[in-house]
């Protein structure tokens, strides 16, 4: 068997967190009220940093905060406080991007490892090394780099090498974008991503508009799916597979972590190239959540035309997650779901869940909370006991199931 890789999930929020470690991350990344990019997602404060840690040691995870905002002078004012309450709360690593962060890390909180972030483009052994005499122990490749290039490095550098396997890819270089900050005075390095490149554009060439109005121009990449080079990754030395997300739902953590973590154990006591019938298995596992359109980034191919998206903004929702178990009977083989999206009885369900094999289930009993028997779920967070003919435990998910 190949030595253990590492899962690197995303979370918003203290619940995702929790979710992501249930569902096989090995670790999880994460941002605090400061110094992080994603100023949008919920964020942790201290307690829940706290709580993260905690928890992620009953499952042998370890949390990574980002500290990855590119400071302005007024940007430092307790920065150096904020790390080594990090280090003192039991975080494994900050991410970071700016070399004052790094330094200010390595002196006044030791014991916190440094990544260094995908924003400062590392694509060669030279960058490597420099990064290395500043402390860093781990460097996120550059999403531009090919599956040679990350093979090439992952093989050769003195430092563990992170690499992007999914979700949202920036259309500017290493997610160094300006466009926010241009149009909105809202800085993406410090925070405030506007998601320009998402927004619909008409295209002019000496004020005539040259676009259909119809499909009005966007400059949105699809979304990186990798799954398929996961056996390269792991030979060619790939210490973290990092899945992008900070924003996503639960639901959508809960589906994509599990798939990997699936994937990667497979290959790992079956190493080799997958076979077409595996490939067509993950793919439709990854399909099940909240996905845009995909495509395989810059790991076999330049992107070009094919692997953007024009006049699409939507994030895919499906509408396919139903609930969460929140409790099982198995004398009465009765679950109490608490809902989430409008199904009917009668439909055939999918449960999954962090040591559960996929299942499906004719939903034939569906009892509310006063007792009596009903046709439809449609309240979402409504409490409900629903028959299931196997046992499932708390914080499993129900989703609609697929035709047999």
């Amino acid at each position: 068997m190949k030595k253990k890789i590492e899962l690197l999930a995303p979370a918003g929020d203290l619940e995702r967190a929790k979710v992501a470690i249930r569902y096989g991350a090995d670790a999880v990344y994460l941002g605090g009220k400061r110094f992080s990019l994603r100023s949008r997602s919920s964020n942790f404060d201290l307690k829940d940093i706290r709580e993260a840690v905690r928890f992620a040691r009953q499952y042998h995870s370890a949390i990574h905060v980002t500290v990855n905002l590119i400071p302005h002078d007024e940007d430092l004012e307790g920065l150096r406080e904020y790390l080594m309450d990090l280090q003192e709360a039991g975080v494994t690593a900050i991410i970071a991007a700016s070399p004052t962060i790094i330094t200010e890390a390595r002196r006044w909180a030791p014991g916190l490892q440094v990544h260094l972030s995908t924003q400062m483009s590392s694509t060669n052994l030279e960058c490597i090394r420099f990064y290395q005499q500043m402390g860093v122990s781990r460097v996120v490749l550059a999403r531009e780099c090919s599956l040679e290039q990350i093979r090439y490095l992952a093989q050769n550098s003195p430092l563990e090498i992170e690499t992007f396997i999914h979700g949202g890819m920036c259309v500017n270089y290493s997610g160094r974008c300006t466009l926010s900050n241009a149009m909105t005075w809202r800085d993406a390095n410090r925070g405030g991503c506007a998601q320009s490149c998402r927004w619909k554009y008409h295209l002019l060439e000496k004020d005539e508009r040259i676009s259909d109005a119809d499909r009005p121009f966007s400059m949105s990449s699809k979304d990186l799916l990798a799954f398929r080079y996961i056996p390269e990754m792991i030979a060619a030395n790939v210490a973290s597979l990092k899945i992008e997300g900070r924003m996503k739902s639960a639901y959508y953590i809960a589906t994509v972590v599990k798939t990997y973590r699936m994937l990667i154990d497979e290959v790992l006591q079956h190493p080799g190239p997958l076979s077409a019938q595996q490939i067509a298995y993950y793919e439709k596992e990854f399909a099940k959540a909240e996905n845009r359109p995909t495509c395989t980034g810059f790991l076999d191919h330049i992107p070009d035309h094919r692997d953007h998206l024009y006049g699409v903004n939507g994030s895919g929702v499906t509408h396919d997650f139903l609930g969460l178990v929140l409790d099982y009977d198995e004398g009465a083989q009765q679950a109490v779901l608490q809902v989430r999206n409008h199904f009917r009885k009668g439909e055939r369900l999918e449960v999954f869940g962090p040591t559960l094999v996929n299942q499906q289930f004719l939903a034939d009993e569906i009892i509310n909370e006063a007792g009596e028997q009903i046709e439809v779920c449609n309240k979402p967070m409504e409490t409900v006991r629903i028959r299931i003919p196997f046992a499932v435990s708390a914080g499993d998910m129900i989703r609609r199931g697929q035709a047999r």
